[in-house]
């Protein structure tokens, strides 16, 4: 908006009214750079900065490496003197009773004292003990096959040649477990395993062991299937997706996948079904996925603010709770980047409820609802009642303003925790089983195609739930290929499923 200065009105309400009109002008402006610049900030701190309010784990250990590595550092180049007691060192802990011991003796050359010349005798020994590695080895498993046969009748007689994991393979099912747990679990994409077995002396290329992957995957589908029926069939989930870069060889770039992944986990109220997660991998972000996964689902789902799970509500048997995490991080935003006091006192009143369900943690759902009532629900009356206060006096298109009503769009799905001791108060048990995503796509860059997504989808499921349930994963994977090579029944799959393989293993032994 221009004036002309040499030609102002003179009419004193006209004047007023432009005046007016100009301060409302401005303070939009201010209102819409404000909120700019909120974003930039946001954007950067994303892009070069840390991305919640909690350093990620993997640099906190990074961190934690190099502090420690200086100590160790600096203890060897200034030593402790002999006298200084060695208690102030960091208590050990004793090294694992399964590992094998190999007995090195330091004995005397000969049986004699060195101070008179007299015979000595035995009067105890002294036993350490120090950790030792033998690096990693491969073997050739020769099988032999003895033929025979029958001078009455010229028969040959020679037992059947045992069936392969993959057909005309190599492989045994150990190794093929440890290239995919180094792939899915540990992150090493196929050709850094193949540098690192070319260390070792074994030229394997990487297209072979490609190809091991894809068979083993073969294989593990239908216990995917399976672990995906028992997941579904719950009736409380996490839900959440994640995108995956997958390789577009018409474009000669990328394009986008989703890993829509559905948690089961009731440790946080004591129940008693196993802790599990199962990966699905889809195309796009649609809607209609979740619909789709989700189609015989009754009960309560627990998810972000994607609108995509709204649709699900269509259906009177479920029940969507939301996140008061992702709530949380709306004002941790609005706080970090302009101070402000009003997301401040939000993330304060916010603390409070989080603080109560960390003394209900662990407990049945009775108990946790009779506290949610007596100290949690008060809370959120008053936190919904100054919500309410506050909205009118904050700029309407601030990112405040923004926080404020994405919590009370989402109020009742926030509160639903206080009319259900089994609900959480966020979706932290899913948005941990899609941690390790991350780090693969760091590591992998992307799918080679939809096919790899479905595969990683196959073995991610599979790994992070036995990381829910305190299972080694390459123990699990070794055995469970040798169990379904061997013929194990495909109407007995819920027998591999790792909660139920862990159960057997702790029976036989």
């Amino acid at each position: 908006m221009r004036f002309d200065l040499e030609n102002l009105p003179s009419d004193i309400d006209l004047l007023h009214r432009l005046v007016r009109e100009m301060a409302t002008a401005v303070e939009t402006r201010e209102q819409e750079i404000e909120r700019l610049r909120s974003i930039i900030k946001k954007l950067q701190r994303a892009q070069f900065g840390r991305r919640s309010e909690r350093l990620d784990p993997d640099q906190f250990e990074l961190a934690l490496e190099e502090i420690e590595g200086d100590i160790g550092h600096i203890r060897e180049e200034h030593p402790a003197p002999a006298a200084e007691p060695e208690k102030r060192r960091p208590k050990r802990k004793p090294l694992p009773a399964h590992l094998p011991r190999e007995d090195q003796i330091l004995d005397l050359p000969d049986t004699v004292c060195p101070c008179c010349g007299g015979p000595l005798h035995s009067i105890g020994e002294s036993v350490s003990e120090m950790l030792d590695w033998v690096p990693a080895r491969f073997r050739v498993l020769r099988i032999r096959r003895p033929k025979y046969a029958c001078r009455t009748c010229n028969n040959a007689v020679q037992i059947p040649a045992p069936e392969r994991l993959i057909a005309g393979g190599l492989a045994t099912p150990a190794l093929i477990a440890q290239v995919l747990v180094s792939k899915y679990c540990d992150h090493t994409p196929l050709y850094r395993q193949a540098q690192i077995y070319d260390r070792l002396g074994l030229d394997l290329d990487r297209s072979t062991l490609a190809g091991w992957v894809g068979g083993a995957c073969w294989w593990l589908e239908s216990l995917h299937t399976r672990l995906k029926t028992s997941v579904l069939s719950s009736s409380l989930l996490f839900a959440d997706d994640t995108p995956v870069p997958v390789l577009d060889p018409g474009r000669g770039r990328t394009k986008t996948g989703r890993f829509w992944v559905y948690t089961r986990d009731q440790r946080g109220w004591a129940g008693k079904d196993p802790p599990a997660s199962v990966y699905l991998f889809e195309p796009d972000r649609k809607a209609k996925r979740p619909q789709t996964h989700l189609a015989d689902f009754k009960g309560v789902l627990q998810v972000d603010g994607y609108a995509g799970f709204e649709t699900l509500t269509a259906r009177k048997e479920v029940t969507l709770a939301a996140c008061w995490s992702h709530t949380r991080r709306y004002f941790y935003d609005v706080a970090k980047s302009t101070e402000s006091p009003i997301a401040l006192e939000a993330l304060r009143r916010i603390s409070e409820l989080y603080a109560i369900e960390k003394k209900v943690r662990g407990h049945p759902p009775p108990h946790r609802l009779a506290v949610r009532q007596q100290e949690s629900k008060p809370l959120i009356l008053e936190l919904r009642l100054w919500l309410d206060t506050q909205l009118p006096l904050v700029p309407a298109q601030s990112p405040l303003a923004d926080a404020i009503r994405y919590a009370l769009a989402r109020w009742p799905a926030l509160t639903r925790f206080l009319d259900d001791g089994r609900i959480e108060l966020d979706t932290n048990p899913v948005e941990r089983a899609i941690r390790p995503v991350a780090l693969g796509r760091k590591n992998h860059l992307f799918a080679g195609s939809e096919g790899g997504g479905g595969r990683w989808a196959i073995l991610g499921s599979l790994i992070e739930t036995c990381k829910m349930n305190d299972v080694e994963p390459y123990a699990y994977l070794a055995d469970i290929l040798t169990r379904m090579l061997n013929g194990h029944p495909v109407n007995r799959l819920d027998k591999l499923l790792p909660w139920a393989w862990k159960a057997a293993q702790n029976v036989n032994t």
